[in-house]
Parts: C-alpha cells; sequence; structure tokens
C-alpha cells in the first residue's frame, strides 16, 4: 500500500486529521499520486492538479497541511498509540527479602512490590529508548518522516549535554527527517509530562505542521545497598500524539503544584544513586497530591458547575514508586472528599473519617490512625478505580518518569473494551517538587488507533511471562558492575544477547572518548546505517 492523503470532513465544520485522503465509504485509494513515499510530507506543485481533480470526481475535499487552517471545535488531542519496553531480566520482591535478611512481607506488603526489572549491563535508557521507539513506529506502520516534534522525559542521566533525543534522531535522519522538534525535560520523575504537555500543546497550537509528536519516558531506577534498593525498576514508554485521539486530554481541568524541597535529589554526579530522604518525600507527594487535586477539582467545579468527587472519574492513575504510596494517595483523595463533601460518602464511612475532620495539614500527614481509616473506606473503591492501573507498577517496579504512563497502559490493556465515554485522572510527581494533576477522556477511535488495537500491541501479559527471574546474587552482582561501569570509558560490553528479544538495541561498547555504540539484535548493521526496516514498510497511518 503506498501514500496517500486524508481529510475529513465533519458537520458543523472542517477539521483537518491528517495529510491523507479518507473516502467516505471507508476505501482507501493506493498509488494515485505517485509512487515515491516521500509524497506523504511533500506537495509539489505539480501533483495537486492531479489531486485536486481525483478528489472532486469522488466527491472530497482536499487540504493541504501546509496551508491548514484549524476552525473552533474539539481536536481530541491526545494519546493516538503507545508501546512499553522493559529489560528481560528481573528479581523476585519475596527473594529479594530472604537475601537482605528483611521481614517477611516487608517488599511484597510493606511496599507493595511482587518483581523488579533491572537493566544488566547491555542495556540503558539510550537502547531501551530506541528499542521502544522503532517498536512504535514499525508495529503501528508510522514512516518516521510523519513525526514533527520528538521529546524524551527522562533524569537518567547519561551526558549532562547530549540529550538522548539526539540519539533518537538517527531513526529519522535515516529518512532525511531532521526537522522534528524537541528535546529532553528533567526534574526526578516529572520530565515525561513534562514531555507530553509539550507535545499535545504543540499539536493545539499554530505551529503545528500536521505531523504527529512523539513522546518517550526512559528510565533506569537504581539504588545503593538498603532500604530503598527495593524501590528500583526500570522501562521506557512511546507514545504517540495528534488529534482525534482515543485517550483525549481535558486540559482545562490541569490542576499544578510546583515548589523547592530537597526530598530526592542527585547531586554527585559521579554516582547515579541519589539522596533520598524517604519520611519528607512521602510527605511532599502528599502535600503535592492535595493541593492539585484541590486546584484541579475547583477548575472543574468553575466549568462543570459542580462539585468534583471520585465518583466523577472512572479510573485514577498515580505516579507509583511503590504501590503502598499509591494506596495511600487514592485514600487520601477520599479523605479530600469526605472535608469537602460529607455527603458523598455513606454515614458509616463518614463515621469513620469524623475523628479525623478537624486535623492540620500537617497532622494529618503524620497520622497512622487517619491513614488507616481512610484506606479503609477507599478500598472498594480502590479495587475498582486504582487496580487496573498497578499492574506493571507492581511487576516492574519504579520507572521514575514512565512509572505513570506503565500504569496508564495497565488500564487501557487490562480495561480496553469497556473504557469508551469513560474519564482517566492522572496524577503526576516528580521530587524537588513538581507535580500536576490532570485526566483524559476515552473513546474507541479507529484502528489502528483504537483501544483495542492499543491493548492488543502493548501484549503486557506476554511480555510479562517472557522475561528471566534473576537471583537476587546474581541481581546484586550485576548492579556491582554497573556501579563499576557508570561514568567508565573504553570497555566493552559482553554481547550475549541470549535473553533479549529480536529487535532489541543493547549497548555493544564506550570507546576512549565516552563514546557510546549500540547495535540491534538480528541486525548485523548498528545504528546509524540502513538497519531500520522502513525500506518496504507500507505506509498507511499519518498526519
Amino acid at each position: 500500500m503506498r501514500s496517500r492523503w486524508l481529510s475529513l470532513d465533519r458537520a458543523g465544520g472542517r477539521a483537518i486529521e491528517s495529510a491523507y485522503l479518507l473516502c467516505k465509504s471507508g476505501i482507501s485509494f493506493c498509488g494515485c499520486f505517485g509512487s515515491d513515499p516521500k509524497d506523504v510530507l511533500v506537495a509539489p506543485r505539480e501533483r495537486e492538479r492531479e489531486r485536486e481533480s481525483f478528489c472532486s470526481s469522488v466527491g472530497l475535499t482536499l487540504v493541504d497541511f501546509g496551508r491548514r487552517v484549524m476552525e473552533p471545535g474539539r481536536m481530541d488531542v491526545g494519546i493516538l498509540a503507545m508501546d512499553v519496553y522493559f529489560p528481560p531480566t528481573c528479581v523476585q520482591q519475596e527473594a529479594l527479602e530472604d537475601y537482605d535478611g528483611a521481614s517477611k512481607g516487608k517488599y511484597t506488603i510493606g511496599l507493595g512490590q511482587d518483581c523488579m526489572a533491572f537493566c544488566t549491563e547491555l542495556e540503558d535508557v539510550i537502547s531501551m529508548s530506541l528499542t521502544v521507539v522503532l517498536s512504535l513506529l514499525e508495529k503501528y506502520q508510522i514512516d518516521p518522516r510523519q513525526i514533527g516534534r520528538l521529546e524524551v522525559g527522562s533524569e537518567t542521566v547519561i551526558d549532562k549535554s547530549k540529550s538522548i533525543k539526539t540519539w533518537l534522531m538517527q531513526i529519522f535522519e535515516e529518512y532525511d527527517n531532521t526537522d522534528v522538534e524537541g528535546v529532553d525535560s528533567t526534574n526526578a520523575c516529572y520530565g515525561g509530562t513534562a514531555a507530553l504537555f509539550n507535545c499535545v500543546n504543540w499539536v493545539e497550537s499554530s505551529s503545528w505542521d500536521g505531523r504527529y509528536g512523539l513522546v518517550v519516558c526512559t528510565d533506569s531506577a537504581v539504588y545503593a545497598e538498603g532500604p530503598a534498593r527495593p524501590t528500583g525498576g526500570a522501562a521506557a514508554i512511546a507514545m504517540l500524539i495528534g488529534p482525534n485521539a482515543p485517550i483525549s486530554f481535558e486540559s482545562k481541568f490541569r490542576g499544578t503544584h510546583m515548589a523547592h524541597v530537597y526530598d530526592f535529589y542527585k547531586p554527585n554526579l559521579a554516582s547515579e544513586y541519589p539522596v533520598v530522604d524517604g519520611k519528607l518525600s512521602q510527605t511532599c507527594y502528599l502535600m503535592a497530591l492535595d493541593s492539585c487535586y484541590k486546584r484541579f477539582c475547583g477548575k472543574f467545579e468553575k466549568i462543570e458547575g459542580k462539585q468534583f468527587s471520585i465518583s466523577d472519574a472512572n479510573y485514577f492513575v498515580f505516579h507509583s514508586p511503590y504501590n503502598k504510596l499509591v494506596q495511600k494517595s487514592f485514600a487520601r483523595l477520599v479523605f479530600n472528599d469526605f472535608l469537602h463533601c460529607p455527603s458523598n460518602l455513606q454515614k458509616e464511612e463518614r463515621e469513620n473519617l469524623e475523628p479525623f475532620s478537624n486535623m492540620t495539614g500537617e497532622e494529618s500527614y503524620e497520622s497512622r490512625e487517619l491513614e488507616k481509616a481512610s484506606q479503609q473506606v477507599a478500598k472498594p473503591f480502590y479495587n475498582v478505580k486504582v487496580q487496573p492501573s498497578t499492574l506493571l507498577p507492581k511487576q516492574i517496579g519504579n520507572m521514575y518518569t514512565a512509572s505513570l504512563y506503565a500504569a496508564l497502559a495497565s488500564v487501557v490493556y487490562n480495561k480496553h473494551s469497556t473504557l469508551m465515554g469513560q474519564r482517566i485522572v492522572m496524577f503526576s510527581y516528580g521530587s524537588g517538587l513538581t507535580s500536576t494533576m490532570f485526566s483524559f477522556k476515552l473513546h474507541d477511535g479507529q484502528h489502528p488507533f483504537s483501544l483495542s488495537n492499543i491493548a492488543s500491541i502493548l501484549n503486557l501479559s506476554e511480555k510479562l511471562k517472557s522475561r528471566h527471574v534473576f537471583s537476587p546474587e546474581k541481581f546484586a552482582k550485576t548492579l556491582k558492575l554497573m556501579e563499576h561501569r557508570y561514568g567508565a570509558k573504553d570497555f566493552e560490553t559482553s554481547k550475549d544477547t541470549s535473553l533479549l528479544s529480536p529487535g532489541t538495541f543493547y549497548l555493544t561498547k564506550v570507546d576512549s572518548m565516552y563514546r557510546r555504540c549500540y547495535a540491534k539484535k538480528g541486525s548485523e548493521d548498528a545504528p546509524g546505517s540502513k538497519m531500520f526496516g522502513f525500506s518496504s514498510m507500507s505506509v498507511a497511518n499519518g498526519y
């Protein structure tokens, strides 16, 4: 199937959906305007008359995105497609409890975690990014020339100057597409949300040129030996951004809270391990949650003319350092609803929370009794509204910038057949601190950008089943090697790719000038050569 143009007429106004041609009957017209895929992005004058004549003959309106005028109306800008990658290596939290000499249940119940992914010497945030971006482009048949903005969120520092985005440009340079805006965003776990907002704002702006935005969240969370080590994890998420998305933004309800605090930070540039004040970090997280929820509710009430409560959303998705904090966070929202409008709760639920109604904010963050009571009241709501989002976070661990969106992917994967018309509220938090609460409205979408197809491509159950479980001893040995390698130069990796799936990128060496070299399993070429497999790919989807 060759390149083609799309346009769409809507009742009450014309919305430009892409630079392709969409037949009213749903039939695709192939090869109508030449066989060169570059026709997708370039509209030479000599081809315009041919297109105009063809469109007129079938009763369609041709729209040239180079002269696009966006009329008022909902564009439903948001996430069109998603893919996730996490390392094939993991360690069981229960086994880690025994190895660390921790009390039984400290990690599995106290933290609420089941398993933790981690990178070996072959993988890092760059290799994971390359893998997930190429995977998304291939699975959704997106030509790299259809990407106009690429934003990366990460707090894992490989280079203090060169962005991860520049590494990913190899994919797009191969197709002569260097006209790609965007760069990395960094602030702890919030960078992915900043990257997402940047792409969405671009599509909604007068600067949009009609192409897709692409967001990548990639991180490897590792900690020094001690109580924080079980809260690690690693993953990369890629999200395609555009209009008429099945996961569309409700930007008008956004509530943000930012402040200066030292709860979690990485001042030692010679080490990838953070300095963590665990108790303060949890308090900051909950304080930011309260503030964002208050502002989110205020905007909802002003626009919709009614109070917002947890009953106005079908699902709540939280940044997930560990599951126990997610449980506490949702319970905190239930307590906020009680304070704001007690009548939203049943009589017995109100009676359980009434003893805490006059607490100050500071007191409420310290009260174990309130924490226990609010979680008890919230539990039946949690099982319905939050539990579906916990699949990947409980199995992979803290993915930093990718954590929130791995949780969103879990909801889509678990509930895709029942999500149409529903609302998902998101809470993003990054230490230091930055935080935002925002929401999505879900639509079925059109193939390939449909909820069912996103769920099918995510294929989370199979990906989780195919992992390889390392013993805690082997896990600790791997992290010791990574410690030694951090910031090192002039070395080669083992190149043992036996645990990697075909198509996975991996680190082969770092030379004497700190230049990193990667290869792709199943290809004899190196990144930067014609190895990405698009030459014979049919271009079927795009703006």
